[in-house]
Order: C-alpha cells, then sequence, then structure tokens
C-alpha cells in the first residue's frame, strides 16, 4: 500500500475467543474514533483460534461478518501457533497505518484511551505511548502479578523507566514499529516492547488510565506465567549480554 493511500491510524485490537463481545466493542471503537473526527483509520481484528477450538469458537465468524460490513476493517483469523505474544506480531504485521495502535478487545480499557494515545504521540512527536493503570478493578491477585512483573522488568533491565509495561493501548508510529524486532509468542510480548524500545532510546510518554474488571470471561492469565516471565528475563538478560538483543 502506497504512503498516500495508507490509514493515518491502524488500531490492532486483540479479539481471542472474545465471542459476539467483539461485536460490541468494535462498535465502541468506530464510534469513539469518529467522534474525534479520526475518520482515516484501520481496524485489524485480530481473531486467530486453538485448531481443536474451530467448531465451539464464534469468533472469527463474528469478526469476519463485521469486515463484510466495513471496509476498513481487516480480519487476521487462522490457527494458532503461539499466545498472545503471536497474534500481537500477527495483528502489527497485518496493520498498514502511518501510526499503529493495540488493545485487548475486551474492554478493560477504555475504547477513549487510543484517541488519548493517539492525540499525545501526534502533540509530543514521540515514537511510543502507552497507558499506565492508575486505578485498578481486577483485583488483588492481578495487581501482585502486575507488581511483580514491572519490578523484576526493572531489576534485570535498569534502563526500563516505565511504570507499567502491560498497560494498553501502546502506540507507535510506524518508523519505531518497524525498528522493533519482535519475537515473543507469549505474555513477554509487551516486556519485550518496552525492553527493545528502551535499548533504542525511543521518547515515550505515559498517560494514567482506568483498568476495570472483565466481566465477559475469566483471565486467560495463570501463575506459571509469572515462571515463564521470569524465564524470559532470563533469556533476554543474556541475549543483551551477548549482544544479539537487536538481532
Amino acid at each position: 500500500m502506497s504512503d498516500q493511500h495508507k490509514p493515518e491510524l491502524s488500531v490492532v485490537i486483540l479479539c481471542y475467543k472474545a465471542g459476539e463481545f467483539a461485536q460490541a466493542f468494535v462498535a465502541q471503537v468506530e464510534k469513539v474514533l469518529e467522534e474525534h473526527a479520526l475518520n482515516s483509520y484501520q481496524l485489524v481484528l485480530v481473531a486467530n483460534y486453538n485448531g481443536d477450538e474451530v467448531s465451539s469458537d464464534i469468533t472469527p465468524n463474528v469478526v469476519k461478518g463485521l469486515a463484510q460490513k466495513n471496509s476498513k476493517l481487516k480480519v487476521v483469523s487462522m490457527v494458532k501457533k503461539g499466545m498472545m505474544g503471536w497474534d500481537m506480531r500477527s495483528g502489527f504485521e497485518a496493520a498498514d497505518g502511518k501510526n499503529i495502535a493495540v488493545i485487548d478487545g475486551d474492554n478493560q480499557m477504555p475504547p477513549k484511551d487510543i484517541v488519548r494515545v493517539y492525540q499525545a504521540l501526534k502533540l509530543g512527536n514521540y515514537d511510543m505511548v502507552k497507558t499506565y493503570r492508575q486505578e485498578r478493578h481486577d483485583g488483588t491477585w492481578r495487581f501482585f502479578i502486575s507488581t511483580i512483573y514491572n519490578f523484576l522488568l526493572k531489576v534485570f533491565f535498569p534502563r526500563v523507566k516505565v511504570r507499567d509495561a502491560n498497560s494498553k493501548p501502546k502506540i507507535f508510529t510506524r518508523e519505531a514499529l518497524e525498528k522493533l524486532k519482535l519475537t515473543s509468542n507469549d505474555w513477554f510480548i509487551d516486556a519485550e516492547i518496552i525492553i527493545q524500545a528502551s535499548r533504542l532510546n525511543f521518547s515515550i510518554k505515559e498517560i494514567p488510565t482506568i483498568f476495570y474488571v472483565n466481566k465477559q470471561r475469566s483471565s486467560f492469565l495463570k501463575f506459571k506465567a509469572i515462571l515463564e516471565f521470569i524465564s524470559n528475563l532470563i533469556r533476554y538478560r543474556i541475549k543483551m549480554f551477548k549482544g544479539t538483543l537487536l538481532d
């Protein structure tokens, strides 16, 4: 796609197992973008699925139905080869916009935050803008895990200065996003983004948000995710020591 025809903003929406709720969330995103005159947009709906759940996960059919009604919607739907990180990377690869945002499609982050991070990106000429969860309603367990994550991330990588690595939406200029060499297939993808952005001296802005409870489904985040996170931190620290972090 030529630069002339690229949308100003692509929003990657992670819709894994969102089901019928994807329709309501997409409608909210469309409404908030159009209310703020952000009409040059593209929504990339990532509805990858497990091979053994083809008949039970209706999400791919839901988002494909939405895309048939709106040419600004683009669907990524294939058998999963990874977890959230793989979904996010597949969405980034499909995004055509001059600026690319990513948000979870479960309504825990308000859709209006997409506009807020976009406006901050343009106003401050940043490489990347993201939210941090100033107020949380998702329970003590999730807050505890998040606190551990961010503490360990800064211990292993002192250059990291952000408050809340996992919070979304995140938005990047296309030039900045293309400098990242993302490989994570799991929940480590957010930390990988922050580590690489910090190493590349990205100009990063954080703005506060409210994080709501997910009323649609239970969390996919389990205790073993902490062990995976620590393992990934060690692996990434070794890569940095060897000088292969951005290879």
